[in-house]
């Protein structure tokens, strides 16, 4: 299925966000709304860069989900919270990096993106093995034109 409404214009979307637009990301995914959904992705990817767990968290709706390694957190301040003592501890100037293999709208206002990547460890230029994940993304456009992650789930490849 393919969204009939717009989700919006992607280099707006970052433009907003303060993302710089990476073009090689949206690999052969050229549909609008394909590219506004992968937006969400790439914000994450800023905000790992950063470290920064408000604006990571900020991207998930209220009641949004993370599933991080054996971690199930249900609520955006579940996420801050965990995100905040990662990169203030284990994932201190880690960050990801990662690509799309998958858009696919389910309706009007709902996405899932597959991706694949992982975690580099401050110092690292590939992504290690043990640190190699596909990650399930559910993206909601909001009533107000916002696209949150109601669920992000990501899975070791390795093991």
């Amino acid at each position: 299925m393919t969204s009939t409404t717009s989700w919006g214009v992607a280099s707006t979307i970052l433009a907003t966000a303060g993302v710089p637009e990476d073009m090689s990301y949206y690999r052969n995914f050229a549909g609008e709304n394909e590219r506004a959904a992968l937006t969400v992705a790439m914000r994450i990817q800023a905000a790992w860069a950063a470290n920064d767990a408000d604006a990571f968290a900020e991207m998930f709706a209220e009641n949004g989900s993370l599933l991080m390694r054996d971690s199930q957190l249900t609520s955006r301040e579940e996420i801050r919270a965990y995100m905040a003592l990662a990169f203030n501890g284990s994932h201190e100037g880690a960050h990801v990096k990662g690509w799309p293999i998958e858009v696919k709208f389910l309706t009007d206002d709902v996405a899932v993106v597959v991706t694949e990547g992982g975690i580099l460890m401050p110092g690292d230029t590939d992504i290690a093995a043990d640190n190699q994940i596909r990650a399930t993304w559910v993206i909601v456009k909001q009533p107000d034109g916002q696209l949150k992650l109601a669920s992000h789930q990501s899975s070791p490849i390795k093991g």
